[in-house]
């Protein structure tokens, strides 16, 4: 299974402003909260979307996160050239 891109978990742009994903992401955890939602996998949301949010509206952190990323989808070019 693919590893969720933190931007898709929080439903923001990768060029979203500060405000934009802080916004979004309040509207997230106000939706699952496991005291609000009624969602089984409540508890597992939160923290996926916790983690996102720790990740991206850190500067660095946001940083390294996109040079991993390109790292990660430049090795799988090359591995789809070799097929």
């Amino acid at each position: 299974m693919a590893e969720k891109n933190y931007y898709d978990i929080l439903g923001v742009k990768k060029d979203a402003t500060d405000a934009e994903i802080k916004k979004k992401y309040r509207k997230l955890v106000r939706q699952y909260h496991p005291d609000v939602s009624d969602d089984p996998d409540a508890d597992n949301k939160i923290a996926e979307i916790n983690n996102a949010y720790e990740t991206i509206r850190d500067k660095d952190k946001r940083r390294k996160y996109h040079r991993s990323e390109n790292r990660h989808r430049h090795k799988l070019d090359l591995r789809q050239t070799d097929l």
